[in-house]
């Protein structure tokens, strides 16, 4: 086919300039290539640690041998070898017996014998009582059942017992103790017992103390506003208040004690 004039579309005059040719590379030689030192170390360490992962533990271990099982008392600590006596030599046996050689003597017995006569010898067993007190027959040992009057037998029976007549006895002197300090304590008061005239005015009196007390209280104004009102209020109720307990304590005892001053 014949080129196109121009361009190289139809139409035109000139001619279309030639183009260059793609040459195909070439590979590289052997020689030229960098090769390291360690490839054939790394390349080892890479099939040696393939796929670890797949094994529980290493992926290459000793099988043991089925002869070599595990028997009794294997793990025990063993003592050491008993030595053998020194170069073979065994010291001779003594003709003459030791000190401390006790010989066995053999008494031969006969027990058949020995026991018929410790049976015609020993004195009988006396018969031990009982009491049925059941149809059945059910039975218990009599003497200590209560029914044997062994204790009325006693010679101290009835007595009373040193220990309880030592208390008594500590018991009252306890006592006789404690009223003499009583006394003591009364005389060093000195108390004075009231009479009959003495009792009667000095209730009369109390009477009249209250009466005035009472007489003061109901004066008290209703309102109490104040804090000298509140005070005052409380006082005169207090007052009324001792007079009628001891107005109350000498009509109540019939004998009044008091103190010397």
């Amino acid at each position: 086919m014949a080129p196109l004039p121009g361009n190289g579309f139809p139409g035109n005059g000139q001619q279309e300039p030639a183009r260059p040719r793609l040459q195909p590379l070439r590979a590289q030689s052997t020689a030229e290539r960098f090769i390291s030192k360690l490839r054939a170390f790394v390349k080892h360490e890479a099939e040696k640690n393939k796929s670890q992962w797949k094994t529980m533990g290493p992926a290459k271990v000793a099988v043991p041998s089925p002869n070599d099982f595990l028997q009794k008392h294997s793990k025990e600590p063993k003592l050491a070898p008993r030595k053998k006596e020194q170069d073979g030599k065994k010291l001779p046996a003594l003709s003459v017996p030791r000190r401390t050689y006790r010989p066995v003597i053999r008494i031969k017995k006969n027990f058949i014998s020995k026991n018929a006569l410790a049976v015609i010898r020993g004195v009988p067993k006396k018969p031990r009582h009982f009491c049925v007190d059941s149809r059945q027959g059910d039975k218990y040992l009599l003497e200590p059942s209560g029914l044997v009057p062994k204790y009325i037998k006693k010679k101290d029976y009835g007595v009373t017992p040193k220990y309880v007549t030592q208390r008594n006895e500590e018991i009252k002197r306890e006592e006789e103790e404690y009223e003499a300090s009583v006394v003591e304590q009364l005389k060093k008061r000195a108390l004075k017992q009231l009479s009959d005239e003495e009792k009667t005015s000095l209730l009369q009196g109390l009477k009249k103390n209250w009466e005035e007390t009472n007489r003061e209280f109901q004066c008290l104004p209703v309102l109490t506003d104040t804090r000298y009102k509140k005070m005052h209020k409380a006082k005169v109720e207090m007052k009324l208040k001792q007079l009628e307990h001891d107005i109350e304590a000498l009509e109540k005892h019939k004998w009044v004690y008091i103190a010397n001053e």
